[in-house]
């Protein structure tokens, strides 16, 4: 009968704690996530405004920017105001459908995201190595049909993930000792045998961001391989800044992510409140940096965001 009972009840309200052992700290803790936020939906709704509205910037280059900044606003807001409302009013509950939708939107734009900087790595490999034929082979029906492409590999690999998590009894503890919802964190409070979830969800990882980070990693091999074969060293300088708003925002993405791995792996010894920090920062960095990146490397981005910005003070100056 104690079994029976186990097995039989099935929590669909969760409580996200926040960030454990430092709840006497949220408050504080609230304030930069508060402003990173803030700053992550000026800075790409910014970006994404100067580039649809300059046609001098509808260049393939510029639109896969537009889709990296639109990714970069859904995944900051899939994980922020939750984390501002656990912060600010206790406000943790969570229901089981609510969880899985958070997690389903913030890993499906992840996997975009990175989708997104693979393909801007075989854009910079065209413009490097196929100067000429730029334009004609990145078309923007290409742009589009790409975009499509990239969206639709993460949402189809992640679909049925909704189904394995909704398969399981969830009889176990219902704290979830975090800001937001993942799949294993979710699925580990599960009475059932979770393997197929934990060998599905690392053969997406490994069919999707790992993929991409060896294929990026061999656009640029042959970028480095074409620029080194071009004779002025003018060339060699020009050709390399175009990739280095690139490297910048790849290594900013992947980075954190890397490092939160391998401190999992290794780290038994780092405080839980660590391991969620860090989780926080791989969804946050790259949404606050990515404009900040691009607009300092990005000659023409820079200049749009000067005119637009002191355009309107001037303007705003000369009226009062």
């Amino acid at each position: 009968m104690t079994v029976f009972n186990h097995t039989a009840v099935s929590h669909t309200v969760f409580q996200l704690l926040g960030i454990p052992g430092l709840e006497d700290q949220h408050m504080w803790i609230s304030i930069p996530f508060f402003i990173s936020y803030v700053i992550a939906l000026l800075g790409n709704s910014l970006l994404i405004c100067i580039i649809l509205t300059k046609r001098s910037l509808h260049e393939p280059m510029y639109l896969f920017l537009c889709m990296l900044a639109r990714a970069d606003v859904v995944l900051s807001t899939c994980t922020v105001p939750q984390a501002l409302a656990i912060f600010w009013f206790h406000a943790g509950e969570i229901s089981l459908d609510r969880c899985i939708t958070q997690f389903f939107i913030m890993h499906c734009t992840f996997i975009s995201e990175s989708g997104i900087l693979l393909v801007m790595a075989f854009d910079r490999y065209i413009a490097i190595c196929y100067p000429l034929r730029y334009t004609t082979i990145l078309t923007q029906a290409l742009i589009g049909k790409i975009g499509v492409t990239v969206f639709l590999r993460s949402f189809c690999t992640l679909f049925p993930i909704i189904f394995l998590l909704k398969r399981l009894t969830f009889c176990q503890n219902n704290t979830i000792p975090h800001t937001f919802c993942e799949h294993i964190g979710l699925a580990k409070y599960a009475g059932n045998d979770i393997r197929v979830n934990i060998w599905y969800g690392f053969s997406i990882l490994m069919l999707t961001v790992v993929l991409d980070v060896v294929l990026i990693f061999v656009s640029y091999v042959l970028i480095l391989h074409a620029v080194f074969h071009i004779p002025s060293q003018d060339a060699h300088h020009k050709a390399l800044n175009t990739c280095g708003s690139h490297t910048c925002v790849i290594i900013l993405f992947y980075g954190p992510g890397i490092f939160t791995i391998l401190t999992q792996r290794f780290g038994r010894h780092i405080p839980p409140h660590t391991h969620i920090l860090l989780a926080n920062v791989c969804m946050l960095a790259p949404p606050i940096l990515n404009p900040i990146i691009y607009g300092i490397k990005t000659k023409q981005i820079r200049v749009q965001v000067v005119h637009v910005l002191f355009t309107k003070q001037k303007s705003l100056w000369f009226k009062t």
